[in-house]
């Protein structure tokens, strides 16, 4: 009788650069924050480097002892002017049904303000498990236990040091600013060149079949 791996209980999924392409919705909440306070943001080069919680992208251009000021007016705003030009990732409406499909749990941690990530999601018709905000790098190790997740999909290398906190398979998408170097050098054990890789790996991994993808090459 052929091995086979276990179905992991649950996936959880990063969401900026990996389920979502954030990119239009921050660049043009960067915009109106700069126009309202006055204050001049490289929105162009706030959006080349996602992942990083939103005060350390702040702390750019603000004084220290106002990013947290900041911080708080940006997510009040951002409802206004981030959702609507966000669209889906391709591949992320799938990737989420081949978990449900293959009898797991499909779930979102994110270093995102978490009612925020939760409009997105809603916008876009994405119904994921459960949905954690506010968690980056080896943070999200937090949630992972919680729910038991085997296996975190993310873009970044704070998502691989995630997932190796938590003990889970870190499959890594080289869909935000981080390259599949970077990414493999960074520790995932699989990295696929774009989300639309997934539902095939998914199906591999849990019958134990190998593949190789272009990014092995």
């Amino acid at each position: 009788m052929a091995l086979t791996t276990p179905l992991p209980p649950t996936v959880g999924f990063d969401l900026d650069m990996t389920l979502i392409d954030s990119r239009p919705g921050i660049h043009a909440c960067y915009l109106a924050l700069a126009e309202r306070t006055g204050t001049y943001i490289d929105a162009d080069l706030a959006v080349s480097r996602l992942g990083p919680p939103l005060e350390d992208e702040l702390v750019n251009w603000y004084p220290v002892e106002r990013v947290e000021e900041m911080a708080d007016l940006y997510r009040e705003m951002y409802p206004a002017y981030a959702i609507t030009p966000t669209p889906a990732l391709p591949g992320a409406r799938e990737a989420i049904a081949a978990v449900r499909e293959g009898g797991g749990r499909a779930i979102v941690v994110t270093a995102k303000y978490e009612p925020n990530a939760k409009l997105h999601l809603a916008h876009l018709g994405i119904e994921p498990d459960a949905v954690i905000g506010g968690l980056w790098a080896e943070r999200k190790a937090l949630a992972l236990r919680e729910h038991e997740a085997a296996v975190y999909v993310g873009d970044h290398v704070g998502d691989v040091r995630g997932a190796r906190t938590a003990g889970a398979l870190s499959v890594a998408v080289a869909s935000g600013p981080c390259d599949t170097t970077e990414l493999r050098e960074a520790g995932a054990d699989v990295v696929l060149t774009a989300l639309t890789e997934f539902p095939r790996w998914f199906s591999d991994h849990r019958t134990a079949a190998p593949t190789v993808y272009p990014s092995d090459n």
